[in-house]
């Protein structure tokens, strides 16, 4: 399993298409967004002409534990994105803990899954933008710890952490 995290805009997404188209031509890919708004339809729309028809989509926002033992004989299945995943989580009012466990033990090796650094700046005043903070960062830290291998993206450019 791989984590490619970062920043916003460094690249991530595009990074781990470039992975997985060379991990084998039996792809999937799990889009957790919803299209709330314009911006995100634009997103959305985006990130779909950029995959083509090279992967099967699946569209969850929420189910992504149970797609993944769906998938699991794929030769790659790249979950986009986790931080994406946690605001539909506390969206949903989904118990945070019980799906972070669910996906730990869904994860079979194959997934490419991308995932944004948020906990680097200002501690947010508001604290359910806190919570948020410090989830995703033990979301992340539990991936990596699972992960064969750990990519932080910087403009663009791809560090190996792990």
């Amino acid at each position: 399993m791989i984590l490619v995290t970062g920043g916003e805009k460094s690249g991530k997404s595009t990074y781990a298409l470039r992975l997985a188209l060379e991990k084998g031509s039996h792809r999937a890919f799990i889009a957790t967004a919803e299209a709330f708004d314009d911006e995100m339809r634009v997103r959305i729309k985006h990130h779909k002409e950029e995959r083509g028809n090279l992967f099967e989509t699946i569209e969850e926002p929420v189910e992504i534990p149970s797609v993944l033992r769906s998938l699991s004989s794929y030769d790659v299945v790249l979950i986009d994105c986790m931080t994406t995943w946690l605001g539909n989580l506390m969206y949903y009012k989904r118990d945070l803990a019980t799906m972070k466990n669910e996906l730990l033990t869904s994860l079979s090796g194959n997934e490419i899954i991308v995932t944004n650094e948020v906990g680097m700046g200002i501690i947010p005043l508001e604290a359910s933008t806190r919570a948020y903070v410090e989830d995703l960062g033990r979301l992340n830290a539990a991936l990596a710890q699972r992960a064969e291998r750990v990519v932080f993206m910087v403009a663009g450019l791809p560090l190996i952490v792990k």
